[in-house]
């Protein structure tokens, strides 16, 4: 019987993998001139660090963990998303203490979540996000949102679309929340189960149900932008002075929640706009989660993140039809003829790619003009044809492939004259 990959994984073949090293490389040339530096942490925690860090009425701790009880009888749970992780070695490090402060952090790997499947989301997924943790300065918000944004622009998207809201501060937030509660209750048995559920613990999470969206209720709630206090309110300003500065456009949805607890003031998303991108359009969300550290046993400290799905952001490069510049052709291919041209060719393989060249050898025994259509698949710059008679003639002959052209060179110098045509 047959094994198949589970259901909500993929992998990720050569063709397209190339594909997700050039948005992982540009993601961390981005980190390294905002001055962010990277942390790997564990791919599973103690379940009750997302319970804490992301809330215990989100779904993601009700519906999607992958939860599991270890030998010694601890409950542990592979991360679903990386901010709480994150959050947990800052405190577990007293990174609190570092003499540079802010602390900027960002984060790359898989994530995991029980859902159901479905085009660009997946069981198994991978995630970039980045957290400043020690600044209340709104610049640092905007900072935050100008690298994801910038990140999108340089992979080439342009139909995007940043919403922006407040959460408030705590005050904003209680007011808003008896509001919420006062305006629901009447009606709360319309309502799914989940909102009745969330209706005391969190009544804000009601705005981010799925479910009952195109209910009238929905439309008519309160706004928190209506329970913003001054100091909330001059927060959020300042978020807005300084996107216009960085030239980061942004709508202000007032309808915005983040799906996690743990936010406050500053939350936003990035929407793809492009033309049958699909249903759900965001790629990218986050905001600011002052309450978090304490939350998981560390001092007072203020923070702000967000994090990617790298799948969904290659959906959206497929939308907007925007072709990476992936490069596979390599520089020489070898060809033997002949036993001891060869044996020959395995030592000739390893010097070429000592001296940094992209090098590959015929290890089917296969004829010439296989070989060199072999050559043409791998789009072989040059193509390096020895013979016996050539190997003892110190001889080695050298196909240009772009153009035909064949040079003979002299074997002990056939390196260095490699280096020259690349030139």
């Amino acid at each position: 019987m047959a094994i198949h990959i589970p259901r909500g994984t993929q992998d990720i073949l050569p063709g397209q993998v190339e594909k997700w090293q050039l948005i992982e490389k540009k993601a961390r040339e981005l980190c390294e001139r905002y001055q962010y530096r990277e942390i790997r942490t564990p791919i599973f925690e103690h379940t009750e660090l997302f319970q804490r860090g992301v809330g215990d009425t989100t779904d993601i701790v009700q519906k999607e963990m992958y939860t599991f009880t270890d030998r010694g009888d601890r409950s542990l749970t592979l991360r679903p998303e990386g901010t709480a992780s994150t959050v947990r070695s800052f405190v577990d490090n007293k990174m609190f203490g570092n003499a540079t402060q802010p602390v900027k952090l960002y984060y790359m790997g898989p994530m995991f979540r029980y859902e159901r499947p479905q085009a660009g989301r997946f069981r198994q997924f991978v995630q970039f996000g980045v957290e400043a943790l020690g600044s209340s300065d709104p610049a640092i918000d905007a900072e935050v949102i100008s690298l994801a944004m910038n990140l999108y622009r340089e992979m080439g998207l342009t139909k995007l679309k940043l919403v922006i809201n407040s959460l408030g501060d705590k005050q904003s937030r209680a007011n808003h929340r008896d509001a919420l509660i006062n305006h629901f209750q009447p009606r709360i048995g319309e309502f799914c189960s989940d909102c009745q559920n969330r209706l005391i613990k969190n009544p804000m999470r009601i705005l981010d149900c799925k479910q009952d969206r195109e209910h009238e209720l929905m439309k008519s709630a309160p706004s928190i932008i209506e329970f913003l206090n001054d100091e909330s309110r001059q927060y959020f300003e300042k978020v807005q002075k300084y996107l216009s500065a960085l030239d980061v456009p942004f709508e202000i949805d007032p309808n915005l929640v983040r799906g996690l607890d743990y936010y406050n003031h500053t939350a936003f998303e990035i929407m793809s706009d492009a033309e049958g991108f699909g249903a759900i359009t965001t790629l990218c969300g986050g905001g600011r989660y002052n309450g978090l550290v304490e939350e998981i046993g560390g001092p007072e400290t203020p923070g702000i993140g967000f994090a990617m799905s790298i799948e969904r952001f290659l959906a959206a490069l497929d939308a907007e039809g925007v072709e990476l510049p992936i490069t596979t052709d390599i520089d020489c291919y070898l060809v033997g003829l002949g036993d001891e041209a060869k044996d020959y060719t395995v030592s000739l393989l390893h010097q070429l790619r000592k001296a940094g060249f992209t090098a590959e050898r015929d290890y089917l025994d296969r004829k010439i003009k296989t070989q060199f259509k072999a050559a043409d698949r791998l789009q072989a710059r040059f193509v390096a044809v020895l013979g016996d008679n050539e190997l003892r003639a110190n001889k080695i002959n050298v196909k240009t492939m772009a153009t035909g052209e064949q040079t003979e060179v002299e074997l002990d110098t056939f390196i260095e004259t490699l280096k020259e045509l690349c030139n």
